[in-house]
């Protein structure tokens, strides 16, 4: 494989001869590794199809293409599936020479600017305030009000094994140390047979999973991030923001508060899984705190190691040896070696503070003194070595080994992440039906009026009375959907509030949908009246509105919410603060990408109006997968997206899928993505400020981008929903059917296991056109609402030019809609629906796709002005360019696969090596395309 060396990345510049040299470094191993598994044949098949698959995409001759598909077509399945494996393995590897690259220019970027501030940094945005001239008092003001909580979900868009991850995760360890220039020349041979290893080891894992994972096994997979770069990571961004804003603003002493911060829905979020029950989230939030428990005692033994100060030589304070008197008094140490020196009290200290965590895990030590009963105490301890330490002017050593754990304690808990519940509406109607019906109170509540579901259920919640009572026998998954309360509450009162707070409610289309969730909380007591009469809440009903007519729905449902003064008292209990979901995914499978966007930017205003009416902050919970047809984008574009005046009462983002390990495996590429999130944060809090002195011209394209919006909807569910030949076209020029059968998350592909449309879920459905490189649901319509705007007439034309220089809204929606162009091949695309049986529906719906994408084509270039679809941004202009030979080989084996593997099926035969061969290029071309969830 000597020759598979050409990078699929980057720009031919000097800056980047490193990354070719890393790609061209593994790619020589892989094409050793090939020939000692599989023979120079091996090798010579995979060589041989490259370089013809190379010669089609520079130029396309018939003659060349129908001796590649005979090339492709005739391998034997022995050598085909490795052919497969190793166009798979190798953009494994470059993706991490990639990821590998990125740490290096930022690397590189500080090292030759000394002193000089890196665009994107948060040195740069602290500058830029202080260049403002923005008042220190102002700068504290924004500093309080910025929220950003990063949720992890088991949205499976991930189709990398854990195990293989890991190999990744080595691989680029000892790709990184290529750089050493100290290695002398047997160190280098010995990295180089260390990686040949390594390569040798991917080579012969199977990177196909034999079975679903569990919820725990999700569970488990998103605990990596925290243990291998997020516990380190996170209080380092803190770390750099007060460093910088000590800079700039030195007569101020800083210590940020809690503004960043990460989440999870995984154990948490049962909508269409049966699997994740009650028992399942208290196993979860138990993992969750012996990790964090695991990570502090290791960082206080670390901690122990630099506080060998003596009473002989300095003076400790008063307070830290009191400390110690009682610890001595209720603390057995006996799991812990006792510190026989008595002299050296900061390690007497800290070996105390080990047994109280250690203690936290045995469920017999509940006394208070013998365990900490919450992290503040622990934070507590930590702060009375800080202030002993000052006292006898140790603050080098408190600012650098103590006030970093200081900062985890603040960050993690004892929870780790805040745990998301999710249910869906329809679960919670269900079970209030029955429950009502026992109680003698509704014999049909599901059939009331929505105006007599909110009398009862806000009657309910105003009353001292509880629905449960003794005897009452519910049916299982009644009592199921109660016990999540009683678990929430349980786990509130052993891990801390902060455990779980939001519950989050699938297809909320009513104001009843809310109030339910409420009600089954205040008979868990997580909702109730104190002893002086005033509502407390510890858990917050949070709305997830999805589809295009749950978006218009969602400010009236709201408003009837804050009206009812049960609600609103909950609300205040809250801090006045109320969380709302909005879901990027369903609204574009529901309404396009076009659509999609526009509603959401106008539900996120029109839902901050009215929250503002009723003196409520709005924390927008977005709902982004990976691809760009689930909203997916940059961390720091995703928040620079919103309309700053909608930010004030925090954001939420998903981080889901392969998200995940692209952005948070490795510790500077975990850096890079919280720094720049951290920056567009600060800078979204300053654009608010003025987000009043709305430009004049804003209204006027608003209401150019809702005829637009009209028109993308009309034309897109043309297609989708009212083509009735559509479905077929679908799932038989893609491979959805086959998707599911890649075992790759706990899930359901599909609610009620029905065939129907609208109970598709977006993830399959986005993942199927990904890997069909149609990527129609990120582009669909566009062309066709653009030009019937224009209508053939310069001056509306130069009307969109401008908005794309000048509306940043418009500019993100076109530069996401180059992004989809140019990822998607319809010459590929073309080769899927020669799948399609029916010649007839093939023929007429490809047809129209590949005229709705000429069409959007040129629109895009006659806004922009640019002679090809992202010129914009070059770099991933080539990367997409340099990638498509190598994908372009896997799609034509794919298609040749699923050919034959349907037929077989059609016959009720199968055949277990080819549906591993087509899941096999299913995980290929999701790591040569990337984002593919």
């Amino acid at each position: 494989m000597s020759e598979m060396t050409e990078t699929t990345v980057g720009q031919r510049s000097p800056s980047n001869h490193l990354l070719r040299r890393d790609v061209r470094f593994l790619g020589n191993i892989l094409g050793e590794v090939l020939v000692h598994q599989g023979g120079r044949e091996l090798l010579e098949h995979v060589e041989k199809i490259r370089e013809m698959s190379k010669a089609l995409r520079a130029e396309y001759l018939p003659e060349l293409y129908e001796g590649f598909i005979q090339n492709v077509r005739g391998l034997e399945p022995g050598i085909r599936h490795q052919v497969i494996r190793a166009f798979a393995i190798y953009f494994q590897l470059v993706n991490i020479a990639e990821q590998n690259h990125r740490i290096r220019r930022k690397r590189d970027y500080e090292r030759s600017a000394g002193e000089g501030v890196q665009p994107g940094s948060i040195e740069s945005v602290v500058q830029a305030l202080k260049e403002k001239n923005l008042p220190v008092d102002e700068v504290r003001q924004m500093l309080d009000g910025i929220s950003l909580e990063l949720v992890m979900t088991a949205h499976p868009t991930e189709a990398t094994r854990r195990d293989v991850l890991d190999i990744h995760k080595r691989i680029a360890d000892e790709v990184m140390e290529l750089d050493n220039p100290t290695l002398t020349y047997r160190e280098r041979e010995k990295l180089r047979e260390k990686l040949m290893n390594e390569v040798l080891t991917l080579w012969q894992t199977d990177e196909l999973r034999d079975r679903k994972p569990t919820v725990l096994d999700e569970v488990r997979n998103g605990m990596y991030y925290f243990h291998e770069t997020l516990f380190e990571v996170l209080p380092n961004v803190y770390e750099e923001l007060e460093r910088c804003l000590t800079k700039y603003y030195p007569e101020e002493q800083w210590h940020v508060p809690t503004y960043l911060r990460f989440g999870s829905w995984i154990g948490g979020d049962r909508d269409g899984n049966p699997s994740v029950t009650s028992d399942v989230t208290w196993q979860t939030l138990k993992m969750q705190r012996n990790l964090a428990i695991h990570k502090y005692e290791n960082s206080l033994r670390e901690l122990a190691r630099h506080l060998s100060f003596s009473k002989t030589i300095v003076n400790v304070s008063n307070e830290l040896l009191a400390s110690i008197k009682i610890d001595e008094k209720f603390v057995e140490l006996r799991t812990v070696e006792p510190w026989t020196n008595d002299n050296e009290p900061y390690r007497v200290k800290t070996r105390f503070m080990l047994q109280k965590l250690q203690n936290m895990r045995e469920e017999q030590f509940v006394g208070t003194k013998q365990r900490y009963s919450s992290v503040d105490e622990f934070k507590a301890d930590l702060e009375i070595i800080d202030r002993s330490l000052r006292h006898h002017y140790a603050d080098y050593v408190a600012d650098s080994h103590l006030k970093k754990l200081v900062r985890q304690a603040e960050l993690f808990g004892f929870h780790l992440a805040a745990l998301d519940v999710r249910q869906h509406s329809k679960e919670h109607e269900n079970a209030m039906s029955e429950l009502l019906a026992k109680a003698g109170i509704a014999s049909a509540y599901a059939e009331l009026a929505e105006q007599e579901k909110i009398d009862l259920l806000h009657g309910l919640l105003s009353g001292d009375k509880k629905l449960l009572q003794d005897g009452i026998e519910l049916s299982e998954s009644t009592q199921e959907c109660l016990d999540v309360y009683t678990t929430i509450y349980k786990a509130q009162q052993e891990f801390g509030v902060g455990c779980v707070t939001s519950y989050l409610i699938s297809m909320s289309e009513a104001a009843s949908d809310i109030l339910e969730v409420m009600v089954f909380a205040k008979e868990a007591d997580l909702l109730g009246r104190d002893e002086s009469g005033n509502v407390f809440s510890t858990l917050q009903a949070a709305p997830l509105f999805e589809t295009i007519d749950d978006l218009h729905a969602a400010p009236e449902i709201m408003d009837t919410l804050f009206k009812l003064p049960i609600y609103r008292q909950s609300v205040a209990a809250m801090g006045d603060l109320q969380e709302i979901m909005l879901g990027y995914s369903d609204s574009n499978k529901d309404g396009g990408m076009v659509t999609a966007n526009w509603e959401l930017r106008v539900a996120l205003n029109d839902l901050t109006r009215m929250g503002k009416s009723h003196n409520v902050r709005l924390k927008f919970f977005h709902g982004r997968g990976g691809a760009l047809g689930r909203g997916g984008m940059p961390l720091n574009r995703s928040i620079l997206a919103q309309p700053p005046h909608t930010i004030g009462g925090g954001i939420k983002i998903t981080e889901q899928g392969e998200v995940l390990s692209s952005r948070y495996s490795m510790k500077g590429i975990a850096y890079r993505s919280l720094e720049q999130a951290t920056g567009a944060l600060i800078t979204a809090a300053y654009l608010s400020r003025d987000s009043e002195q709305e430009r004049s011209n804003e209204k006027q394209w608003e209401e150019i981008m809702r005829g637009i919006s009209v028109d993308a909807q009309t034309k897109y569910q043309d297609l989708i929903f009212r083509d009735p030949d559509f479905m077929t076209f679908f799932k038989e020029s893609t491979p959805l059917p086959e998707v599911g059968e890649l075992n790759i998350g706990s899930r359901p592909s599909k609610r009620k296991g029905s065939d129907r449309f609208e109970d598709l879920r977006a993830i399959p459905w986005v993942f199927a056109w990904t890997q069909s490189r149609y990527l129609l649901p990120a582009w669909y319509a566009a062309g066709t609402a653009f030009s019937k705007f224009v209508n053939d007439d310069p001056a509306r034309l130069e009307t969109l030019r401008t908005m794309y220089r000048e509306y940043s809204f418009f500019k993100s929606l076109i530069d996401n809609l180059q992004m989809a162009l140019g990822k998607a091949d319809l010459m590929i695309a073309r080769q899927y629906a020669g799948m399609i049986e029916d010649g007839t529906i093939k023929n007429r719906i490809f047809t129209q796709i590949e005229e709705e994408y000429a069409k959007t084509q040129a629109m895009i270039l006659s806004i922009t002005g640019q002679d090809d679809i992202l010129d914009n941004v070059p770099v991933i202009q080539e990367s997409i360019r340099l990638r498509n030979p190598y994908v372009d080989p896997l799609s034509y084996l794919q298609v040749q696969l699923l050919t034959e593997l349907r037929n077989l099926r059609a016959q009720n035969e199968d055949d277990a090596e080819l549906l591993r061969e087509v899941l096999l290029t299913i995980n290929g071309i999701a790591a040569g395309l990337r984002n593919t969830g």
